[in-house]
């Protein structure tokens, strides 16, 4: 049971960095990549489909993407789904290919999109603080049904405290990074 329960919580624990990773990626650095434009849907045949279904996207140079739609005819769409996702985006045609180029970012922006990013890793710690609470729960009702001794217990508790604080370490570490990712011109 005990077993189980770690198990369960590092799980929920790795899940609360994969969600974090994810929320730090779609913030942008001034820098273009093309996993920035992962979240664009496009109208195919009637069906939302991701873009990189429908156009091969690449980098031009560091500051511009280009999406180049597998079919002539999807361009002016392909166009329109990107000025549209709410990326703060502005792409242009250019012949075959649509050229994304990312503006600068002013130091107030950079500021928000840092207290953007603090405010998602506050939320990780506290969905990792969560998964600790729920652990420590079970092992404490496990206690209260005599299924475990106070001593298997609290070793419990301390392995999920360790835990805890690496968890929350990388959390910390990986806020750093994107920090100074973002405040670096």
């Amino acid at each position: 049971m005990i077993v189980e329960t770690k198990k369960t919580a590092e799980t929920k624990m790795a899940k609360a960095i994969e969600a974090l990773k994810n929320n730090f990626s779609k913030v942008r650095t001034g820098r273009a990549h093309a996993g920035m434009l992962d979240t664009v849907q496009v109208e195919y045949y009637g069906a939302l489909t991701p873009l990189s279904g429908v156009a091969n996207v690449t980098l031009l140079d560091a500051r511009t993407i280009g999406v180049q739609p597998f079919e002539k005819k999807m361009i002016q769409v392909v166009e329109k789904a990107i000025r549209e996702a709410d990326l703060g985006l502005n792409p242009s045609v250019n012949s075959d290919i649509i050229r994304v180029p990312m503006p600068m970012m002013s130091e107030e922006r950079r500021k928000e999109l840092v207290k953007l990013v603090k405010s998602e890793a506050e939320d990780a710690r506290v969905a990792v603080r969560n998964v600790r609470r729920d652990a420590n729960n079970t092992f404490k009702d496990a206690l209260k049904k005599k299924e475990i001794s106070e001593d298997e217990e609290r070793s419990a508790q301390d392995a999920v405290q360790k835990m805890t604080d690496n968890t929350i370490k990388e959390i910390d570490k990986m806020f750093a990074v994107k920090e100074t990712e973002l405040l670096s011109v």
